[in-house]
């Protein structure tokens, strides 16, 4: 599993990211170790259960010093990050004093680097506590992830931990964004545990599109997997088929964002 990309410091890059530009990351979670509420077939971090850990999760005060550390260096050096971003080794929204890092990372954007945006890639599935639902309103780019529009080819690829989990659940926690949030999708076909996997077929597009026409976000990413995945028997989905899905967005009105 040497293939896993686990970050290993609180605050790394910035990097150039293939969807954001010039982008800082947070790691909110374990050093050396994965935190989700998802287990997704794709993650680049693996799969949960080769990552258990005791680690601690960063504290408050250590992600705010470790955020303004980075800024000043990076002011030294005249470098001006995009972006700065929460994802890390996991779901960031998980992390107990996630709202107060949020509002401390406004502050310090504000004060050092006031054009950056800040980004947080989140499953979404924590929206329900109202302080990680305030705190992603407040960010510039809350970007939430659904994987399909059925409940169970989402179970397949996202492999939730709550099993309560449901498309529907998950769709009317995105409306409360009245369309001002990011909608990443990650499209993929294969086989796992035995069952094939396929959000790539007409079925899935036509009900996913539907999706997108009722939450109206104002971008969409549409990707394929990048990097070796946890689970062997993935495929890309071809980059014309995701050029074609991005085209039918945009019959839409919305704007999208291809990462093939």
């Amino acid at each position: 599993l040497d293939m896993t990309i686990l970050f290993h410091e609180i605050v790394y890059g910035p990097v150039q990211s293939r969807r954001l530009g010039s982008s800082l990351g947070v790691n909110l979670l374990p050093y050396d170790g994965k935190l989700c509420s998802f287990d997704c077939i794709y993650c680049e971090c693996g799969f949960n259960r080769d990552f258990r850990t005791k680690t601690k999760l960063p504290d408050r005060e250590n992600v705010r010093a470790a955020i303004e550390d980075k800024l000043q260096q990076l002011q030294k050096e005249g470098v001006t990050p995009d972006v700065i971003t929460f994802a890390g080794n996991g779901e960031p929204t998980m992390h107990p004093e996630f709202a107060g890092i949020i509002d401390d990372t406004l502050e310090l954007r504000d004060r050092y680097f006031p054009s950056t945006k800040i980004s947080v890639l989140s499953n979404g599935l924590h929206l329900n506590k109202k302080e990680v639902l305030d705190a992603m309103k407040k960010v510039d780019n809350p970007i939430l992830k659904l994987d399909s529009a059925f409940d169970e080819t989402a179970r397949r690829i996202d492999r939730p931990n709550a099993a309560s989990y449901s498309v529907s659940q998950q769709v009317e926690r995105y409306r409360l964004f009245q369309g001002d949030f990011v909608l990443q999708s990650m499209f993929l076909r294969g086989r796992f545990e035995g069952k094939v996997i396929d959000n790539t077929t007409e079925e899935e597009i036509s009900a996913w599109l539907g999706l997108v026409r009722t939450l109206r976000p104002r971008e969409v990413m549409i990707y394929t997997i990048d990097r070796e995945t946890p689970a062997r028997e993935l495929e890309k989905a071809p980059l014309e088929l995701l050029q074609k899905i991005a085209e039918r967005v945009g019959e839409l009105g919305v704007k999208t964002i291809v990462a093939g």
